[in-house]
């Protein structure tokens, strides 16, 4: 199973991630941690919306949705 995850950052509130992982948990310590050189400027984050998938290559052909033109816009629409 894997999530596909909407991060806003709380010092930072118009910066905003999208990602996927296994871990949910461990993957947001990463990035408050900032071990993650995309998310560490605008630490500490919040999980905004998270789904998990049953099924990995629809995660990741989500998470690769979510990046695209159209896909922010659905993102902006429906999730944020």
């Amino acid at each position: 199973m894997k999530y596909v995850y909407l991060l806003k950052s709380l010092s930072h509130p118009d910066e905003r991630y999208i990602g996927s992982t296994v871990d949910l948990q461990a993957r947001l310590a990463q990035h408050n941690d900032g071990r993650v050189s995309h998310t560490s400027k605008y630490v500490p984050w919040e999980i905004h919306v998270a789904l998990r998938f049953h099924d990995d290559k629809r995660a990741e052909d989500f998470e690769r949705y979510l990046k695209s033109g159209s896909g922010h816009a659905f993102a902006k629409r429906h999730l944020w």
